[in-house]
């Protein structure tokens, strides 16, 4: 028996025994080996070749042994390991086998390593289902459920016959970008096939249906399922809460054979996305055991309606009563303290991380970062951001948002350029909405951000947004080139949007462009039917240029119809509270 232990082994002692090969067998040996290998680390270079063969010594090693190493490589996330292996399997004929070719390709999407296993899913002659549902799902974990669902229909149109796991992982993709006509496509897929019967796809169906469509399909496909199980009954209940059907969610927890605390946090959720945040404490604090789950879902919903007191109250309540805290819980009230700007409420929920082991978490650290920029603490954010070992592409938008915010735009950009050259992490419409903004540094050329707005479109075919529209309005206005921000509007189609004509007339007011603000407030008014806004500004403007009797009949009308300038607000914190000046 022999043990290869590298420097890093001794941060995994546990990890020191773990047996890669169970009754490994070798070829031209009739006997089995039981082999123990060292924790390897992905910084630790040990020698993925050097340890195979030393430890069958010499001996060339089965598929069932390969497909175990590989799994050893994933579960540790070491990448350099992984490779070595990928290079040996590679060399010796292995590949064509189809469970070690589809062992590494669920390696290299466990580290999210996607163009690679794109690549090495190519080279297979003849993968099975299993083997696309390794991507397929491997891009749902990650997040990137357009991926999945293009790789899908792939999956589709080929020879290979897609299973109840392929129609799961692609109803949880549309579920989660809400596409209702996808996923009711699917379904009748599934009829097709004779799927609808499972139990596990029902389940995906009613929580699809939940998310992206009328609750009626989801009652219809839970009254249609045969074999109800628990998850069966929480999916409904969820989805009628979450739709706001709460006396429907009700009435499918009194139905409900044994309704656990995954039950009540359906209906405590739905609640709070209604917004009846007392009813939502009431049902938390009659439940016997409430778990981490049950109290996020409040403290969600009082963030999400500017109640972040409130949250931090729960939060504070949550921790004494020593109910166990999650990434999520860290994550949504770092966000409530972030819209606060409560700098010593966020470092002390910081220390509450670092003492649950939760800071280095991706999802923890990214709020870190945004609580940190929101706050004016740059610094902080950045340490934050150099600190992660793994970065996702929130992590790299939180760092570049909080250099936009606080007006460091060499930083956007240079980031930006360093986020191009990361693997597998494409920016997004976040990314260059972020980019855009920080272009109004007088030092940089509207030429740039121009770039940047085509490049998003034609480089990352990521269509403009509203958002996007506006953004650019206001950098030509503060360019001085209103006239091209009007061309820009009609160029890509937003005439009908009153957002943007309002963002035009904003920009009219810096630059006192009288003409071009008339042509804006008429389509304000047109389109939002918001004439207050309108009144104030063109008032403003009038002034400006000392056509008093244009003033006088926009206050005349501001008068009849009582509209009011909305006095001026800042806050400040002070011994932990913030207060309103």
């Amino acid at each position: 028996m022999r043990r290869f232990v590298c420097n890093e082994a001794r941060k995994f002692p546990l990890l020191c025994s773990t047996k890669i090969f169970n009754h490994m067998h070798y070829i031209g040996h009739s006997n089995f080996h039981l082999v123990d290998v060292a924790a390897v680390h992905s910084e630790c270079g040990t020698n993925a070749e050097l340890a195979l063969f030393e430890a069958t010594r010499g001996v060339k090693p089965n598929s069932f042994a390969l497909v175990n190493l590989i799994g050893f490589a994933s579960q540790l996330k070491c990448p350099s390991f992984g490779k070595q292996i990928h290079s040996y399997v590679s060399r010796s004929g292995y590949f064509s086998n189809i469970h070690v070719s589809t062992s590494l390709v669920k390696f290299y999407v466990r580290m999210h390593y996607f163009s690679d296993a794109h690549a090495l899913f190519d080279e297979i002659s003849e993968p099975n289902v299993v083997t696309w549902n390794t991507v397929i799902s491997g891009y749902v974990h990650a997040g990137q459920f357009r991926s999945a669902l293009t790789f899908f229909m792939r999956l589709y149109r080929s020879h290979v016959r897609a299973d109840a796991f392929s129609f799961t992982s692609v109803l949880f993709a549309c579920s989660q970008l809400s596409l209702f006509k996808l996923g009711s496509s699917i379904h009748c897929k599934t009829v097709k096939l004779g799927m609808d019967d499972s139990t596990v796809v029902a389940n995906c169906l009613i929580d699809m249906y939940g998310k992206c469509g009328p609750v009626e399909h989801a009652v219809k496909v839970f009254s249609e399922t045969v074999e109800k199980d628990a998850i069966s009954w929480n999916s409904i209940i969820a989805a009628s809460a979450n739709n706001g059907y709460i006396e429907l969610a009700y009435k499918f927890l009194h139905l409900m054979p044994n309704p656990d605390t995954v039950s009540y946090n359906g209906l405590i959720n739905g609640i709070a996305q209604v917004g009846n945040m007392e009813d939502a404490v009431r049902v938390l604090s009659s439940l016997p055991n409430p778990n981490s789950s049950s109290w996020n879902s409040v403290i969600t919903g009082f963030v999400n309606r500017n109640r972040a007191w409130e949250a931090l109250d729960m939060f504070c309540k949550m921790h004494l009563r020593n109910v166990q805290i999650d990434e999520f819980t860290f994550s949504i009230i770092l966000s409530g303290i972030a819209g606060l700007a409560a700098l010593k409420w966020g470092m002390l929920i910081h220390c509450c991380a670092v003492k649950c082991g939760l800071d280095v978490s991706i999802v923890v650290g990214s709020a870190l970062i945004d609580m940190y920029s929101k706050c004016g603490q740059v610094k902080n954010a950045e340490s934050m951001f150099h600190s992660l070992c793994d970065k996702n592409l929130v992590s790299w938008n939180a760092m570049i948002s909080g250099y936009a915010r606080n007006g460091d735009s060499g930083c956007v950009i240079r980031l930006f350029k360093l986020l191009k050259m990361e693997r597998d992490i494409k920016p997004d419409g976040i990314t260059f909405l972020n980019l855009i903004s920080a272009c109004s540094h007088d030092e940089i050329p509207l030429e740039d951000a121009i770039a940047y707005f085509q490049s998003m479109i034609e480089e990352y075919k990521i269509a403009p947004s509203i958002e996007h529209c506006c953004s650019m309005i206001r950098l030509m206005g503060q360019k001085g080139e209103l006239w091209r921000a009007e061309k820009f509007i009609h160029e890509f189609g937003f005439e009908s949007c009153g957002v943007v004509w309002r963002a035009l007339l904003g920009a009219c007011g810096t630059q006192e462009d009288l003409q071009e603000a008339e042509i804006a407030a008429a389509k304000v008014i047109e389109l939002e039917r918001d004439e207050d806004y309108v009144y104030v500004m063109m008032s403003n403007m009038y002034a400006s240029f000392g056509r008093w009797e244009d003033v006088n009949l926009m206050r005349g009308l501001m008068n009849r119809k009582r509209v009011k300038k909305e006095a001026g607000s800042s806050w400040i914190e002070i011994d932990s509270s913030v207060s309103s000046l």
